[in-house]
This record gives structure tokens, C-alpha cells and sequence, in this order.
């Protein structure tokens, strides 16, 4: 049975305000007790990935991590932290429907969230 869908991703900097620009993203795919590269890829201007995480041929029903390298994006625009928190944020997510699917990233220094998005 063929799967139509599509895994897409953005990063906005809630302590600039602003989408995160160059971060390292990678998306693995989560096969028992260990996981496969997929893709390797970087956040436009707008915090966006160029090019779907998974498009329609790619995409298919499983469990899935997207990393997010943040501690290399806040040094990288020179944001001095003391006491450094986040180095990659793991979201680990389970794709189960034929639909697109939409995994954003809110993040600071110190903290994160995500959501399903639209």
C-alpha cells in the first residue's frame, strides 16, 4: 500500500525572537535499540529546512528522532553561555498516519518545547 505524506520542521530562537538561522538538524530512524541515519540538513533564514525531512516518496510509518544541534547554533551566532545546558535536543516521535507531519522546535540556552504542528 503506497503511504502519502511528508515530515517537515522549523526552529525559532525564543531568546533572540528570531527563526534559527544554520542549525544542524538530523533526522534518524528508531529500529528496535538502535537508529539509522536519514538526513542531514540545515535551517534557512526563516528557521525552515529547504527540503521536507521526508517527502512523499520517503515517507514512511515509524518511529523517528529529529536532532537538534543547539549548543553549536548559540555558539556559532556567539551567544556567551556560563553554565552551558542544551548541546542536541532529541524529539523522538512516532509517525502513524498518512498526513503531514510538522515538528517544530521553540528554543533558548536553557529550555525547549515542540508540539505536532500543521
Amino acid at each position: 500500500m503506497a503511504v502519502s505524506g511528508r515530515l517537515t520542521t522549523h526552529v525559532l530562537d525564543t531568546a533572540h525572537g528570531t527563526p534559527a538561522r544554520g542549525m544542524r538538524i538530523e533526522l534518524l530512524f528508531v529500529h528496535g535499540d538502535h537508529t539509522h541515519h536519514i538526513a542531514d540538513s540545515y535551517t534557512n533564514a526563516d528557521g525552515r529546512v529547504d527540503q521536507p525531512l521526508l517527502d512523499e516518496q520517503q515517507f514512511q510509518h515509524g518511529e523517528f528522532e529529529i536532532h537538534f544541534h543547539v549548543g553549536q547554533y548559540f555558539e556559532r551566532i556567539g551567544v556567551e553561555i556560563e553554565t552551558p545546558f542544551l548541546d542536541v535536543v532529541p524529539i523522538r516521535f512516532t509517525i502513524s498516519e498518512d498526513k503531514h507531519y510538522h515538528v517544530p522546535l521553540l528554543v533558548s540556552p536553557y529550555g525547549y518545547s515542540t508540539y505536532r504542528g500543521s
